[in-house]
């Protein structure tokens, strides 16, 4: 596999909470507040922003699996920020420490597995199930 990845790699990302990211929006809960689909969307990120620039040609990562603790609310209007560390290389499977804080306190935490993928192979079996598809 033609990737120079290595244990120990980091990244983060950070988006200031809007109305478009609440529980409410998202249907996920009744209240204004960060939504944990988004949470979970931007420790993701972090995940991918850590390894996919590292990854050759025709490579890809996709989300396998994830293990994630919401621990306290962020309002509308306050910064987040998503951070993932490699912890683990399995041949393909990559497992993350992930964590999410806003400006005042850690919001979340756990761990994410993403897996490599030859994405040209990968995008020819997913075409292979729309062809499927009968109407």
């Amino acid at each position: 596999m033609d990737c120079d990845l290595k244990v120990g790699m980091t990244a983060q990302v950070e988006k200031v909470v809007s109305e478009d990211d609440t529980a409410v929006r998202f249907g996920s809960g009744g209240v204004r507040v960060f939504a944990t689909p988004m949470m979970i969307a931007l420790m993701e990120s972090a995940a991918l922003n850590t390894v996919d620039p590292y990854l050759g040609e025709d490579l890809a990562t996709v989300g396998l699996s994830l293990n994630v603790k919401h621990l306290a609310a962020t309002p509308v209007g306050m910064k987040v920020t998503a951070k993932a560390e490699l912890v683990s290389i399995e041949e393909k499977k990559l497992t993350f420490r992930v964590e999410s804080y806003d400006e005042q306190e850690k919001i979340g935490e756990g761990t994410h597995e993403r897996y490599i993928i030859r994405l040209s192979r990968f995008l020819e079996r997913t075409g292979q199930k729309t062809s499927n598809i009968k109407e």
